[in-house]
């Protein structure tokens, strides 16, 4: 299933990147709205789950060595 997708990724262009960046914003916004009780979370919180969520990208494009 990994290769399925890591080979349709490669398809992409950086619109379609961003374009999935604007629905996953969407997505944020309905469950805000839906679930207000996120918001009450501390600002820590989000700075947390945002560098957890930051590691692999940095690591792909920073760190791992490309296969030649």
């Amino acid at each position: 299933m990994f290769k399925y997708f890591n080979k349709r990724i490669k398809l992409f262009s950086i619109w379609d990147i961003k374009l999935a960046q604007i629905v996953a914003m969407c997505v944020m916004i309905v469950l805000i709205k839906l679930i207000p009780q996120i918001t009450d979370l501390r600002f820590r919180w989000y700075i947390l789950i945002g560098v957890v969520c930051a590691i692999r990208p940095i690591y792909v494009m920073f760190i791992k060595k490309e296969k030649v």
